[in-house]
């Protein structure tokens, strides 16, 4: 049986070890669902799940463990096809309120209309690239330039060999490359 001081101490430890890995964890499930509902319901039963089995959480890498659970989480959510049915491709643009992203002071860098149209032009093209990725290489090339976790982290993460990260990873940023080159950028 457990006590008051135990619940308290396992609440106090969850905070401090989880909860900050809590916009990596929706950054994963937004790009995994392409949805940020469908992200948001993702993460809350991760989150359920990362507090009912923490624990059993042994380790130093709590952002890896949490990630993996997130991702676990979306692939039973898309076998039981709970979550994908009504997904809407997600746009960054539409749902950003992020009045940091963009700098409009008079001094600021971004003050130029020009720059600032072509900032999110690209970003937008980006994201689509990212979108238009087949899954296994959306989540490592994610994982890997958005998260900037390290080959190992994803390999535990995905459950995939090390080197089946780094091979899928290649693909992924390759296949990045030649959306944005027919879309006009890079080169």
């Amino acid at each position: 049986m457990t006590s008051d001081f135990d619940k308290n101490n396992k609440n106090h430890d969850f905070e401090a070890m989880i909860l900050p890995h809590l916009d990596a964890a929706f950054n994963l499930a937004r790009w995994l669902t392409r949805n940020n509902q469908s992200a948001e319901d993702i993460v809350q039963s991760a989150y359920l799940r990362a507090f009912r089995f923490f624990d059993g959480f042994q380790g130093d890498d709590a952002r890896t463990w949490l990630l993996k659970i997130v991702r676990n989480t979306y692939y039973s959510a898309l076998r039981d096809d709970r979550h994908e049915r009504n997904a809407l491709p997600f746009d960054e643009t539409l749902h950003s309120h992020d009045e940091n992203e963009l700098d409009m002071s008079v001094f600021g860098k971004g003050n130029n209309p020009e720059n600032i149209l072509a900032s999110l032009d690209t970003k937008r093209a980006v994201d689509q690239a990212l979108e238009s990725l087949p899954l296994q290489f959306r989540e490592v090339v994610v994982l890997k330039e958005l998260d900037d976790l390290s080959y190992k982290q994803i390999a535990e993460i995905v459950g995939i060999p090390l080197g089946t990260v780094m091979s899928r990873l290649s693909r992924g940023r390759k296949q990045l490359v030649v959306c944005l080159m027919q879309q006009g950028l890079g080169g």
